[in-house]
């Protein structure tokens, strides 16, 4: 397949056929939802392991069932039988760091089944997957190097210019540059996720092997179609937020402070749900393809 995207007619929603695609496949929902859960469960066993033992022969447990309460909380954490905090948070960041890995391994046959006719075979999954594993490392490692410099850079400039509109008499130019900054950082760095999602969609479905060809092209890409793209990122966007208000106040007003059993659900519910905008706009950058 030539090294080229395919800039679809513009009466084509790329919303709704990227939507289309995730409901088609929604095997790729569960699949990661399960193997998330899988990891949180592995990287929060030394938390348990460190909890139970206190919680079970002491009156912070009861407390605790009340609702959460911070001040006891870190009256727990001080205990000398808690153990270390490092004890606790290197499984936690092993077992993220274990997630990514997943994520740059199966994403490719993801990509695969979306730009798919028909529902693809196992075999044809795993195999787009080890073809291009070894690419998404890659083409990860520089998302993150250029995403984090940037990042680094758009949140001094904003802190920059928020203790420079301190010194102005206007006391709410502050919060307002504050606020626009947010919205600027926000846009640009949907701006650089529909840039690297393009390249995944590039290295999959054409096959390419030279990363650097997959950005280059990408970039190109991006920049061509930005307003239409960014315009499609940010309602997923929306749509993530509007799950996530939805989920907190069901919570708040719904679920009892001392019901583990609903609390639990209800959250695995909510990164569920989560899950489908941030598919859906991969889904996007693949029908835009």
């Amino acid at each position: 397949m030539p090294h080229t995207f395919r800039i679809e007619n513009a009466k084509r929603n790329v919303i709704s056929s990227g939507l289309r695609m995730v409901l088609a496949n929604k095997r790729y929902l569960v699949w990661f939802w399960l193997l998330n859960l899988f990891l949180a469960l592995l990287g929060s066993s030394p938390f348990r392991a460190s909890v139970h033992p206190i919680l079970d022969h002491s009156l912070y447990s009861e407390g605790l069932t009340q609702g959460f309460r911070l001040a006891e909380m870190f009256e727990l954490f001080a205990r000398p039988e808690f153990g270390t905090t490092r004890a606790i948070a290197t499984p936690a960041a092993w077992a993220a760091c274990l997630f990514l890995l997943a994520t740059a391994l199966f994403l490719p046959g993801v990509f695969a089944g979306y730009a798919s006719t028909y529902r693809l075979p196992r075999e044809d999954f795993f195999r787009a997957c080890a073809r291009a594993l070894w690419r998404f490392v890659r083409l990860m490692f520089m998302a993150g190097i250029v995403m984090g410099i940037i990042a680094g850079l758009l949140f001094w400039a904003s802190n920059a210019l928020v203790d420079k509109a301190v010194e102005s008499t206007n006391v709410r130019l502050p919060f307002t540059i504050h606020i626009v900054a947010l919205l600027v950082i926000f846009l640009i760095m949907t701006t650089l996720r529909i840039w690297f999602d393009l390249a995944e969609a590039d290295i999959v479905l054409n096959d390419q092997r030279a990363v650097r060809r997959s950005i280059s092209a990408a970039f190109r890409h991006t920049f061509r179609s930005i307003g239409r793209l960014l315009a499609t990122y940010v309602v997923a966007t929306i749509v993530a937020a509007v799950v996530l208000v939805i989920g907190l106040s069901c919570w708040i007003h719904f679920i009892a402070s001392n019901s583990i059993t609903g609390a639990f659900l209800l959250m695995q519910f909510m990164l569920f749900s989560l899950l489908i905008p941030r598919f859906w706009q991969r889904a996007i950058a693949v029908s835009y393809w």
